[in-house]
């Protein structure tokens, strides 16, 4: 438990839309994206250092490669990064035909498999859905058609995929098998509408999954069974996702939004878009690589990058 712990700044970065906090092992430091502002950012908790990056359109997440560097997503689809030179390189197209749609949040399984979402960037369509980057470098709709998607998240077995349908306030559970399967979808947990609106999820070594509520000022820890078992209380409204950190990943870190707080909100929430910190007893999850589908997909008679539709 926190006992009634608030969260605290440790960046000052003034995010629009502050998403996909994870932490990299290999660099022992948190990246995060600045959607809407079209950056990423890196923040090492050791020395206080912060680097950002401008990417060439918004990036939903970053996350780190097995074979170096990362893969982000933008909104045409998925590029690899590379921090060293700040330069994007396509590596899979997603949803061509649903040009107001973008990437948002993703997450990596202990096999190495990339799951990520796509969403109406007016929120207003139910056009988003869930993906997986399949071992031949091509993207495919997984299920979880939403307006917002949000998570996905990767119980410590690997068993159980989470997913947030934001609008609809509610934490999905999937059943998730050895070939990456989905299957037993059902309803995790869900949130009163004067809670606010459940943002990203992750994991923690026990097998709970925590939330950051978007309008709700907290995040919350809720048990395998669905049971609300803690809260974080946060000094801004808008708290988008939460990621575990530090030498004992024993840190959580979490980012936070400014979008759509008019001036009064503003001047009320000075921090609103920091990235916060607080320190759990609970350790989080290692951060896994991506290792399947590294390679862009190519047509073998054109030799163009293709993008299978088809749902498994």
């Amino acid at each position: 438990m926190t006992d009634g712990m608030t969260a605290e700044p440790v960046w000052d970065v003034g995010a629009e839309l502050g998403e996909g906090p994870v932490w990299v092992e290999r660099d022992r430091a948190l990246w995060f994206t600045d959607i809407k502002r079209r950056k990423l950012h890196r923040f090492d908790p050791a020395t206080g250092g912060q680097l950002s990056w401008d990417a060439p359109d918004m990036p939903g997440f970053c996350l780190p490669a097995a074979d170096g560097g990362f893969v982000v997503g933008l909104s045409d689809g998925l590029h690899r990064f590379d921090p060293g030179t700040g330069a994007f390189a396509p590596l899979a197209e997603v949803e061509p035909h649903l040009p107001r749609n973008r990437l948002n949040d993703a997450v990596v399984d202990p096999a190495g498999r990339l799951w990520f979402g796509t969403m109406d960037n007016g929120e207003s369509d139910a056009s988003g859905a869930l993906y997986r980057l399949h071992a031949d470098g091509v993207p495919r709709v997984m299920g979880g058609q939403c307006t917002i998607t949000n998570g996905p998240a990767v119980s410590p077995d690997g068993r159980i995929l989470y997913h947030v349908d934001t609008l609809g306030r509610t934490i999905h559970a999937f059943d998730l098998d050895e070939a990456g399967r989905l299957s037993g979808q059902r309803v995790f947990a869900t949130i009163d509408p004067a809670d606010g609106h459940p943002d990203g999820v992750s994991m923690d070594a026990d097998g709970h999954v925590w939330v950051g509520l978007y309008g709700g000022w907290s995040a919350r820890r809720y048990a395998p069974d669905g049971t609300l078992v803690d809260s974080v209380r946060f000094p801004v409204a808008n708290v988008t996702k939460v990621a575990f950190g530090g030498p004992d990943l024993c840190t959580a870190f979490a980012t936070t939004a400014r979008q759509g707080l008019d001036a009064e909100a503003l001047a009320a929430q000075p921090l609103a878009g920091a990235l916060f910190a607080f320190p759990v007893t609970t350790p989080g999850l290692a951060g896994c690589e991506i290792k399947q589908g590294l390679t862009r997909a190519q047509d073998p008679q054109s030799g163009e990058t293709r993008v299978d539709e088809d749902r498994p």
